[in-house]
């Protein structure tokens, strides 16, 4: 398998002058998902925890309800990339069969398999549930972050999605170029393990955007604290899905865009 970072040469110019230099980088290859000998998708992604982010990927576009019906996966390295080869139960593969033959064309990565604009604007899956957090336990999740990312430590490019919980810190925490990967990759890893996110911190080193809410709804997790600042339309996507979102997250705060009621009401210092 293709390793997830790799060491380059480079010219580096300071102001003292040019030096030559090598630099860590992170991968990226080309991921190819299959279902049942047809192809889905194609997108770039870290060559690391791939069996995660097929699983992920799975459940979060909605292929799937739940990992058991993924009836087998294998990982096949190719020369021009990485193939996710998945055979579903019966009734998913002939529910992606009917969506497969409705596809009017092409798409992009981050709504694939989708054919209009009604449909990449679904409703979004209903999150109830989900324990309060103090605002000292939020802003603790954030700092233990960057400490557990390694490929970032290294590279300085990559992004991260974790799954913070009470009494234990961060459970699960993955890595990838792709910040839609990086949280498919963290559920997937969910999924395998058993993991359930009602109760629970989805922790994001990335900006929010509509398809990173509608993910996490998908996936059941309730809370979404993210580092970066949220789009108008993930805010909206939040308030509708019933999702916490909290964003500009820092060792000393944050703000809360949508559904306060799981924040406890402790004195905070105003941020604005």
């Amino acid at each position: 398998m293709v390793e997830p970072v790799a060491r380059v040469r480079s010219v580096a110019f300071r102001r003292h002058g040019r030096s030559a230099a090598e630099r860590a980088i992170p991968e990226e290859v080309a991921v190819a998902f299959t279902y049942d000998g047809g192809a889905h998708a194609v997108m770039m992604a870290t060559p690391r925890d791939l069996d995660d982010l097929a699983v992920g990927f799975t459940l979060t576009e909605g292929i799937v309800a739940e990992a058991a019906e993924i009836r087998d996966l294998q990982v096949i390295e190719e020369d021009a990339g990485i193939e996710l080869r998945m055979w579903l139960s019966e009734r998913r593969a002939a529910t992606l069969r009917d969506r497969r033959r409705h596809i009017a064309g092409p798409t992009g990565c981050g709504l694939c398999g989708i054919e209009s604009l009604a449909e990449a604007m679904r409703p979004v899956a209903a999150v109830a549930g989900g324990l309060v957090f103090t605002p000292d336990e939020i802003m603790a999740a954030t700092e233990a972050l960057a400490p557990l990312q390694a490929l970032n430590r290294e590279t300085h490019a990559v992004h991260a999605a974790a799954f913070w919980r009470r009494g234990d810190g961060i459970v699960l925490l993955r890595e990838d170029v792709g910040r839609h990967n990086a949280l498919d990759k963290l559920v997937g890893a969910m999924a395998r393990a058993g993991i359930s996110g009602v109760d629970g911190l989805l922790l994001l080193t990335s900006r929010v955007s509509v398809e990173m809410v509608q993910k996490a709804a998908i996936a059941g997790l309730p809370t979404l604290v993210a580092i970066s600042a949220p789009t108008a339309l993930a805010v909206r996507t939040a308030e509708a899905a019933g999702i916490t979102l909290a964003a500009i997250a820092r060792r000393d705060g944050f703000e809360v865009f949508a559904h306060p009621h799981r924040i406890a009401a402790e004195a905070v210092a105003d941020v604005a």
